[in-house]
């Protein structure tokens, strides 16, 4: 069976959230500010949690975008792998109780895990109710980009290159 080089860039969180909307926000960012080769699928998946499964059990390799509520710093950009991507805050503490190595071993268990990371940001503030992001995460979202558009090129899956503006 030949590698499926299928890739979707899949931005997740509630954007009624203050910074809880980073991760569309970022994927928003990336599919308008880089210029992508045919083939890269950009994907606001909201708080679907286990409903993402029929969408991830159609890629080869998904790169998720979230918040990451670890010990660091508000504005921290984190690279997770494995175990790690537990820690993928629209996963693991939505209502569906599920995150998102659960969501990838049971794509496995359908005979089709997507290779997979996330990249995260440390939030400023997740609870308040507001359509606009904490002006930490609005500064912070264009490195944030710029770093998950670099790892993506490292792993050869795509090479974005930014737009000018």
């Amino acid at each position: 069976m030949p590698l499926d080089t299928s890739l979707c860039i899949l931005g997740v969180g509630n954007t009624l959230l203050t910074d809880e909307a980073f991760g569309v926000r970022a994927m928003e960012c990336l599919r308008d500010g880089w210029i992508w080769p045919e083939g890269v699928d950009f994907v606001d998946g909201g708080t679907l949690g286990m409903g993402l499964m029929p969408l991830l059990l159609g890629y080869g390799r998904v790169v998720v975008l979230d918040i990451v509520r670890g010990q660091c710093a508000p504005g921290t950009v984190y690279l997770l792998e494995n175990e790690d991507m537990r820690k993928s805050a629209s996963f693991h503490d939505s209502t569906h109780e599920t995150d998102f190595v659960d969501l990838l071993l049971r794509c496995e268990l359908m005979g089709r895990r997507p290779e997979a990371f996330v990249v995260g940001f440390e939030p400023f503030d997740f609870s308040r109710m507001s359509l606009e992001m904490t002006p930490g995460a609005q500064a912070g979202l264009p490195v944030f980009c710029e770093k998950a558009a670099a790892e993506i090129a490292r792993r050869g899956w795509a090479n974005p290159v930014p737009r000018r503006s």
